[in-house]
């Protein structure tokens, strides 16, 4: 097998050479691999694709990783809608994404092997179940003839293994059930590949007999099925080589890494808001894929002062959060698009109120429904417009699953300062997917801590208190707790009397209104635009840059974005990038950026939502390229349509 370099498309293979690991056999060195594990969603792909990234990641490898399972719980068996799969790139070396194509599939019955194909190259591996080979599992998926043996797979390496047969017989004196034991059959195929690539196997033993401590004979099952699959391949002549993949040493900066999925990175990063506020955080919260896993994570963290509220729906989760922050918490909602639709009324009240509130969009395919575990970013344009009159709303999108943890401070920050809520724009490939994190130093973390209104501020000298009494700076007004003797004050929906908050129905005050809080929010402090442009002229007083292109993105579009650069520039082209985490307001110097390049390139899932915005803020031709496939960009994709539109300047 040959490992393909994502950012280059270059080639490195060493002839194989025995060692004590192997027995004698072959061990091949390649600097990345991607691998993908496809079965039935009750196979648990997801379980053993993320038990091989955790390993991977402590071997130091860097990675990059793509679940994908359907929205059902349980699909149909079989079937090429009920095709669960997790991949996983891994290199020596800096990546940026799970990969364009597998090197390597497991196959665990025909519907994943059908589902899969169309995206392997030549010359790709293929671990096929043949125990699920059965003519009524093919005719379930379409096929009249067994792809085995009919020379569809002729393009491929194809390594043909008895998995549920070997599982059985490893188990065989384990005392379960038949049904029972090859449902280990995942943990056979991960030791396999586990010995394929070297990985460790303490950390998978532990894991399994932690999950299983109820059922211990359950977990000794899976480690027996586990150690089975790798001597097998220790073994067996059906795999005469393995492989290494040598840890990324220069692609980390020093420190503590650990594996992070971009929801667990959210959680911890709204835990750590809290504790540098000082602040108690509450989530009210109602179940959707794909935010749940965060409901789940901060349920386990009371120790942190952490409160969840699992409400009946969307509308009291944010009704109680936004009731949390008027009591002086960090208070935070988490939902994806359907549940954003639902909270906007509050989200509007929000504003009104000028309370801080954090709202975590982790967005899915859509409209409606839609595709609940398919990942878009397609709710740009409903959290700055959506919802009633004039509400502005700050936007922050990591760009990474780590980055996740640093978005949740950041939108902590604006939220806190500015008293307003904050959306948070993640979306289903980076709450998912994960990546190797640097645990930060506490002494790292940004002071967030807030100042609670005490005392009456009146300027007429009344002795009243002034709810929308301003700080000149930032324009957020003072944050009372109720109970706070003397500073008693009136909330809820309807226009207030700027400085005193009494009902007002005065065209000028609501007027004067509208346009203070427009202004607070175009007013916040972000960080300006860095521009990744190696042109010489770029940065020591040119003009204009070398580079005519600049390819602009947001949110999870720049693993994909900066892999596409790379091989352009690999090619000797010359191209520009950028990319936003701050969406509104945008950075101050982003007009003068874009107005350094004759064409603006901007790759979203959606169907054009930031080009649209560029085109009406800066008057600027951003050119859209777009997709709402439900799966991310491939990196070959981007390159192509870069160097389409380089060519074209």
């Amino acid at each position: 097998m040959t490992s393909r370099v994502e950012e280059t498309g270059s080639t490195f293979e060493e002839p194989p050479t025995g060692g004590p690991h192997t027995g004698g056999k072959g061990v091949r060195r390649l600097d990345r691999v991607v691998i993908r594990f496809a079965g039935d969603s009750g196979d648990g792909m997801q379980l053993t694709g993320d038990r091989f990234t955790s390993e991977t990641a402590g071997f130091g490898n860097d990675l990059s990783t793509l679940p994908n399972f359907p929205a059902e719980i349980r699909a149909p068996a079989g079937t090429l809608p009920g095709v669960s799969s997790f991949q996983l790139h891994f290199a020596d070396h800096d990546i940026l994404t799970p990969g364009d194509a597998p090197d390597v599939l497991v196959a665990m019955n025909p519907a994943a092997l059908k589902a899969n194909l169309g995206d392997l190259p030549r010359g790709a591996e293929i671990i096929v179940n043949t125990d699920e080979f059965t003519k009524r599992a093919l005719a379930k998926v379409g096929w009249a003839a067994d792809p085995l043996d009919d020379g569809t797979l002729s393009a491929y390496a194809v390594h043909p293994v008895a998995l549920t047969t070997l599982t059985v017989e490893a188990l065989k004196d384990s005392g379960l059930a038949r049904k029972d034991a090859e449902r280990a059959k995942n943990m056979f195929a991960l030791g396999l590949l586990s010995w394929m690539y070297h990985r460790p196997t303490e950390g998978t033993e532990r894991f399994l007999r932690s999950k299983f401590a109820k059922k211990p004979e359950i977990a000794e099952a899976n480690v027996t099925a586990f150690r089975a699959g790798w001597n097998f391949g220790e073994t067996t002549e059906s795999f005469a080589v393995s492989y290494e993949v040598a840890p990324a040493a220069k692609a980390f900066t020093p420190g503590r890494y650990r594996n992070i999925s971009g929801n667990l990175a959210l959680a911890y990063g709204l835990i750590a808001a809290s504790k540098q506020s000082g602040l108690p955080l509450f989530l009210g919260s109602y179940p959707i894929t794909p935010a749940s896993d965060i409901l789940h994570e901060l349920s386990k963290h009371k120790n942190f002062g952490v409160r969840t509220f699992q409400a009946e729906d969307e509308i009291a989760g944010i009704g109680a959060a936004l009731g949390a922050a008027f009591g002086g918490a960090l208070g935070v909602t988490t939902t994806s698009g359907p549940g954003v639709a639902l909270k906007s009324e509050t989200i509007g009240l929000a504003v009104s109120l000028e309370l801080p509130l954090l709202v975590v969009d982790i967005q899915r395919g859509g409209p409606s429904t839609g595709l609940p575990t398919k990942t878009e970013q397609a709710d740009l344009l409903q959290a700055m417009f959506g919802r009633n009159g004039e509400a502005p709303v700050p936007i922050v999108a990591p760009a990474s699953p780590g980055e996740c943890f640093t978005a949740a401070l950041e939108a902590a920050r604006i939220a806190l300062t500015y008293r307003t809520p904050v959306f948070l724009l993640s979306d289903g490939y980076l709450a998912n997917g994960s990546e190797p994190w640097r645990v930060p130093e506490v002494a790292e973390l940004p002071d967030l801590r807030v100042e609670f209104a005490t005392e009456v501020n009146a300027p007429d000298g009344s002795g009243e208190f002034w709810p929308y009494l301003r700080d000149p700076e930032t324009l957020a007004r003072p944050w009372a707790v109720p109970g706070t003797p003397g500073l008693e004050h009136r909330i809820g929906g309807i226009e207030k009397q700027d400085g005193t908050g009494n009902i007002s129905y005065d065209p000028a005050n609501h007027d004067h209104m509208v346009r203070t809080r427009q202004a607070k929010i175009d007013g916040i402090e972000v960080p300006a635009l860095e521009v990744d442009d190696p042109s010489p002229a770029f940065g020591r007083g040119g003009p204009t840059a070398d580079a005519k292109l600049l390819v602009l993105g947001w949110g999870s579009t720049f693993g994909p974005i900066a892999a596409g650069v790379r091989r352009f520039r690999a090619g000797g082209g010359k191209v520009a990038q950028a990319h936003l985490r701050h969406l509104n307001p945008f950075p101050a110097n982003l007009g003068e950026v874009l107005a350094r390049y004759e064409r603006v390139l901007v790759p979203e899932m959606n169907l054009g939502q930031l080009a649209l915005l560029l085109r009406a803020k800066y008057l600027v031709d951003a050119r859209s390229f777009t997709q709402v496939s439900g799966m991310p960009f491939k990196a070959a994709q981007l390159a192509e349509v870069i160097k389409e539109n380089a060519d074209a300047c």
